[in-house]
């Protein structure tokens, strides 16, 4: 005789015979038969119509998300899904077109249908608990699904935490790109790369941080999933749009609601009256006929992906979307249309119009400006004098074997700026009368057109040579006004500086433990940025008079800046190189020998931005022009950026203006 075999559920005639002999017994059976049923095979788009709900904290249309609302996301979304082959999806694309909500679907999904370990990155850590407070939070606290897998944060021992989350099966680990600590922390099988164009060329100097964090999820072999989604930002170093031209780069295809014909949608077919954008329309590439905005519904559901070239990896697909797609009630043609005029004129505007609105690479013009051009718009002020705009000085230093130079600048309104002096101190930073003189300079300043006198706001000191002597003298004069920076060559899109961080300095040979303070600057974003503002078109004298304003950004430069000094701060031009994989980046070259009038420019803009000038409100301009008897420009162009403070009658300015910000 046989010994009994131990079941894991009742016997077919128990169930009949004694097993349902009680009271509640037939929903026992239900519940143990519903645990037993396997939950449905649903694609991310699918899990979205069904589970996700959309918070008023994080959405404009709170409710039960609707892929309908955006159904070029659809087939994206479900390249994320486990039964589809793709290992790594690719989006370059417009600004707020859906991308970030698909992204946290994906999350969402995997949380509920597909555990495994998740890395999500954003651009910096900051952005990172910035990004689960707004978005991951409320993600998890509306959709009931989510919600009771994943613990409250005050749980003891939840595994929920701002920057990590613990759900059965897996755990999302949210970092910034600027981490390499983050992005090398764990194994993981998801990966979702937002906003890559904006980060660092390297994180804490180790390495890209797109490889960084795609190697987590190699040893998942197949089974892994890589998001990778961006606007775009310069042609030759856009992350983005690299993936994209290394993918099957897929486009939206949409029918003409006249002819039928298939097409997707390009900036050139819109088309609308001059100064009058409420007129757009896009013109159908086949029939040339007009179609109007409440057209689009139905062209978007009627819409597919096409790929239109080749991949160089079959496992690697790329969307490309502008906001042309975008829903009716989010961004309609006429808005884009109007963003277009606006932007008419301004190299800045038309970037970012390229770069947010239709998904484009901004290509950089990095010829160097005409010196002689340059030299010719030279204006009559004394050296050493204020113009009457200028609002605040800062100045860069750059270290030489045999001397220290400075250049100090007056920066007014929308960034408007004036060379106002230019010092050679001679010996280097082996003398220690160099330094003295350098300290000196701190203390100095400078007559305003109106009487006043200036001190320097920053001043911000290249680390590149003899870094130890300038750690040094920066300790010793204090980091109020002294800004040691660290040049990093390649554009960043997040932030043109970044820090301060503590690093050792060396002191009679022994290593100080926070013993100062560096800035590191994307100097490629200054150069550039410097070369837009010299080729600004400038108004006719016929036209100041009458009383037309100079661009925002408008450079000034004095009769007495020499033609070297011109030389040098058009010293370098920007070129195309390829490594020997074939990816091409941009990267700044010299045409000329000395160009240290344009480095000492890009360490003064710098010390303008640590100052705060890109980020002061516009509204304490008319304070400052006030204080200093400037004519108020708050209704200028030229007043839409930034704000320094000024200071009272008696006192000099920097001192003032860095204890009232709060920055020593």
């Amino acid at each position: 005789m046989s010994a009994p075999i131990s079941r894991n559920s009742p016997s077919p005639g128990l169930l009949s015979d004694e097993v349902t002999q009680f009271d509640g017994a037939e929903a026992l059976l239900r519940a143990w038969g519903r645990g037993l049923t396997p939950d449905p095979w649903l694609t991310v788009s699918e899990w979205s119509d069904t589970h996700r709900w959309l918070s008023s904290r994080a959405s404009a249309e709170p409710g039960r998300y609707r892929t309908e609302r955006t159904p070029y996301m659809r087939a994206i979304m479900d390249a994320l899904s486990p039964g589809d082959p793709t290992q790594r999806v690719v989006f370059m694309k417009a600004a707020q077109v859906g991308a970030t909500e698909a992204g946290n679907n994906w999350i969402g999904f995997v949380i509920h249908h597909a555990p495994g370990p998740m890395l999500a990155v954003q651009p910096t850590v900051e952005l990172a608990k910035r990004n689960s407070r707004q978005r991951i939070d409320p993600l998890i606290e509306e959709s009931p699904a989510l919600k009771e897998r994943v613990r409250p944060a005050r749980a003891r021992d939840s595994g929920n935490t701002q920057l990590s989350k613990d759900f059965p099966g897996g755990v999302l680990v949210m970092t910034g790109a600027n981490s390499a600590v983050g992005l090398r922390s764990m194994p993981a099988r998801y990966v979702f790369l937002d906003e890559v164009d904006a980060y660092p060329a390297s994180a804490d100097e180790e390495g890209d941080p797109v490889g960084l964090a795609e190697a987590r999820s190699l040893t998942f072999a197949h089974r892994r999933k890589v998001f990778l989604v961006s606007t775009p930002t310069i042609r030759g170093v856009s992350r983005i749009e690299r993936e994209y031209e290394a993918s099957d780069q897929r486009r939206f295809f949409v029918p003409c609601p006249h002819c039928g014909a298939m097409q997707w949608l390009r900036f050139e077919r819109l088309r609308w009256e001059k100064g009058k954008p409420e007129t757009a329309a896009y013109h159908c590439d086949a029939c040339d006929e007009p179609i109007e905005e409440h057209d689009k519904p139905a062209m978007l559901a009627a819409g597919e992906w096409r790929a239109t070239a080749e991949a160089r990896d079959a496992r690697t697909v790329g969307f490309h979307l502008s906001a042309l797609y975008s829903p009716p009630g989010w961004k309609s043609w006429a808005d884009i249309a109007r963003d277009k005029e606006t932007a008419a004129g301004s190299d800045e505007a038309e970037r970012v119009f390229r770069n947010t609105v239709l998904g484009e690479t901004w290509i950089e013009t990095g010829d160097a400006p005409d010196w002689q051009r340059i030299a010719e718009r030279r204006e009559d002020w004394h050296a050493g004098t204020v113009p009457d705009k200028g609002l605040f000085l800062t100045a860069g230093a750059d270290v030489q074997k045999d001397r220290i130079e400075v250049d100090v600048w007056a920066w007014g309104r929308g960034l408007e700026s004036w060379l106002v002096d230019h010092v050679v101190i001679e010996g280097g930073p082996a003398h220690p009368e160099c330094w003295d003189a350098l300290t000196d300079l701190l203390g100095r300043s400078w007559r305003h057109a109106g009487g006043a006198e200036l001190g320097l706001a920053r001043l911000a000191i290249d680390t590149g040579y003899e870094t130890a002597a300038v750690y040094g003298w920066a300790r010793s004069v204090g980091f109020a006004q002294v800004a040691p920076v660290k040049g990093l060559e390649g554009f960043n899109r997040a932030s043109p500086v970044s820090g301060p961080t503590f690093v050792d300095a060396t002191a009679g040979g022994k290593r100080l433990r926070r013993g100062a303070r560096l800035w590191t600057v994307a100097t490629s974003t200054f150069k550039a940025e410097t070369y837009r503002f010299l080729r600004l078109a400038r108004p006719t004298p016929e036209e100041l008079e009458a009383g037309a304003e100079f661009p925002p950004g408008t450079v000034h430069l004095p009769g007495w800046a020499d033609t070297e000094w011109i030389r040098q701060l058009t010293a370098e031009q920007l070129v195309t190189v390829r490594n020997r994989r074939g990816f091409a980046k941009l990267e700044w070259q010299k045409i000329r020998e000395r160009n240290e009038a344009l480095d000492c420019r890009v360490y003064a803009r710098a010390a303008a931005w640590i100052a705060g000038a890109d980020r002061w409100p516009e509204a304490t301009w008319a304070d400052l022009e006030a204080q200093l008897g400037v004519p108020s420009g708050m209704d200028s162009p030229a007043g839409m950026i930034g704000r320094p403070d000024v200071s009272p009658q008696g006192k000099r300015r920097s001192d003032w203006l860095g204890r009232r910000e709060g920055w020593f």
